[in-house]
């Protein structure tokens, strides 16, 4: 390990994935130097989720991301979220079930500023992000891996192996996207706690096949296909050529991963598709096993986890890759703040105060819908009921309404309205509420900054913020009193919510700052 005592980078983020990339990205859009290191050469081009949620997708759209991802994504408005029939053939000539993709209500209209066409699989994902990168000349170092890993009270050591050989790197901070086996996790001796493996193991094909004169114009988001011979999951990637087919392994049996080699995979395909015949080319086969665990710590001295690292989530609900964002999207802006000198160190402990009770909800979640997938497809008051009955919460909810309760907010509400409705009303440690303010989502007028937004009749607000540099926003909303004002934290949190003027609107928002930030306190002048 190096000795040296300053950092070369102020942040080392291992892992290339999702939750990778975008950990980067957002640290690159706040200004804080950063190197990743993945030992793939390259973004996976082998997707593993398709589902990006709302509230990923309000982190693309404060990233200027949003557009480009929409165009990666395959248009899926008016097609079904789900299918089931017995193969493609059969499905094509009608003989199906569907579920459709939610039609936007006004309350979803209402709930976030832009959503997705459809579904956009993770190397889409993953392209767009790491090509906005490149263009930022971000230090993205593929085919590297980490060997060796070690910190004191200032910093962090890593050893690294490159294309061009070993080499020592000092960082201020190390974030740990490396996934369910992340290899930062076990050397620094953080446990993981949980349910584990779930299910039987499972084989993912990923197969590039003309499905279109089967499918005669339809589309969906996924299909369970029920033929005996082959059944499975088949998830659109884009739309007509490039799929994945998600099988049963039988370990019981005494299969193994390998024995599904190419070959036996193509046959297995023609088999869910119901065509002998058809052209199929496999390009990839990855087994998995559907797992549920947590890390003990989401952070380690100056270490922190996320994504799979952290929490390994159960696919019913497609919350995992979402949840690794949202860790990301915590934990840059607090890098940010104590790189730049503008907080103090131990804002970073609300990291973990904030993400582990949300992480564990979500777990929780997934496992109920596991237990039962209609708790998550089904549509109606029946499902409704059945969801209350079994502790199952809406979607939206589990997305975009979790509340924050640490030190980094002011008077937090922590516990949930409702699990049935999403509420978002302007409660300190939730997601400020979107409203159009001429023709501006309040998400914007955040802007990946502090920000203060105040009644219409809140002068004294504006005139204090002005003083202070804080970027103002008079908006006539019902969330807000007319004399109030809501303090947004850089990540759309609400880290303060005032129903009426202080007596020092000034004094009383810097000394907000001071302890959501962990300022020290100044010392006085003899």
């Amino acid at each position: 390990m190096t000795d040296t005592a300053y950092p070369d980078v102020p942040v080392l983020v291992v892992g290339g994935g999702s939750v990778g990339l975008l950990t980067m990205a957002l640290l690159t859009h706040h200004d804080v130097p950063a190197v990743l290191v993945e030992r793939r050469s390259g973004p996976s081009e082998h997707p593993r989720a398709t589902g990006i949620g709302p509230r990923t997708v309000e982190v693309l759209r404060e990233l200027g991301l949003d557009t480009a991802v929409d165009a990666a994504a395959v248009d899926l408005r008016g097609a079904a979220a789900k299918a089931v029939a017995r193969t493609v053939v059969e499905m094509g000539a009608g003989d199906v079930a569907t579920v459709p993709m939610p039609a936007p209500s006004a309350d979803g209209l209402d709930a976030t500023p832009f959503r997705l066409r459809g579904v956009c699989a993770q190397d889409r994902l993953d392209a767009v992000v790491a090509a906005d990168l490149a263009r930022r000349g971000a230090d993205l170092r593929w085919s590297t891996r980490l060997v060796g890993i070690a910190q004191d009270a200032d910093g962090v050591d890593v050893d690294l192996e490159g294309p061009d050989g070993r080499y020592s790197l000092r960082c201020a901070h190390a974030v740990a996207a490396d996934g369910t086996h992340s290899t930062v996790r076990t050397a620094l001796g953080v446990g993981v706690s949980g349910p584990g493996d779930l299910g039987t193991s499972k084989i993912n094909i990923l197969f590039r096949a003309d499905l279109r004169p089967h499918l005669r114009g339809m589309s969906f988001a996924t299909c369970t296909i029920t033929t005996p011979q082959a059944p499975g999951l088949l998830a659109t990637v884009d739309g007509d050529t490039t799929w994945v087919f998600h099988v049963a392994c039988a370990t019981e049996r005494g299969e193994r991963p390998e024995d599904f080699t190419h070959e036996r995979c193509a046959a297995v395909v023609r088999l869910a598709v119901g065509d002998p015949g058809l052209e199929v080319d496999v390009r990839s086969v990855l087994p998995w096993r559907p797992r549920s665990a947590a890390a003990d710590s989401f952070t380690a001295g100056r270490v922190f986890l996320v994504g799979d690292a952290a929490h390994t989530v159960s696919p019913m609900g497609a919350f995992g890759l979402n949840t690794g964002v949202a860790d990301a999207h915590n934990l840059a802006w607090k890098l940010a703040a104590v790189h730049h000198g503008e907080a103090g160190a131990r804002l970073l402990d609300t990291y973990a105060h904030e993400r582990e009770p949300v992480a564990a909800a979500t777990l929780d979640q997934a496992m109920r819908r596991m237990a039962d997938p209609k708790l998550h497809w089904g549509r109606g008051p029946e499902a409704d009921a059945a969801r209350a009955s079994a502790g199952v919460w809406a979607a939206p909810v589990v997305h975009l309404g979790h509340r924050y309760d640490s030190a980094a907010v002011i008077d937090p509400r922590p516990e949930l309205p409702s699990t049935v409705d999403l509420v978002l009303d302007g409660s300190p440690g939730s997601r400020v509420p979107h409203a159009w303010i001429n023709g501006v989502s309040t998400l914007d007028l955040v802007a990946s900054r502090w920000a203060l937004l105040v009644g219409v009749a809140g002068d004294r607000w504006l005139t204090a913020a002005t003083d202070l540099g804080i970027p103002a926003h008079r908006v006539e909303v019902p969330w807000l009193p007319a004399e109030g004002a809501l303090l947004v934290r850089p990540d759309g949190i609400v880290a303060m919510r005032a129903t009426a003027p202080a007596t020092d609107p000034a004094r009383f928002l810097t000394e907000v700052l001071d302890q959501v930030l962990a300022r020290p306190a100044p010392v006085p002048s003899a």
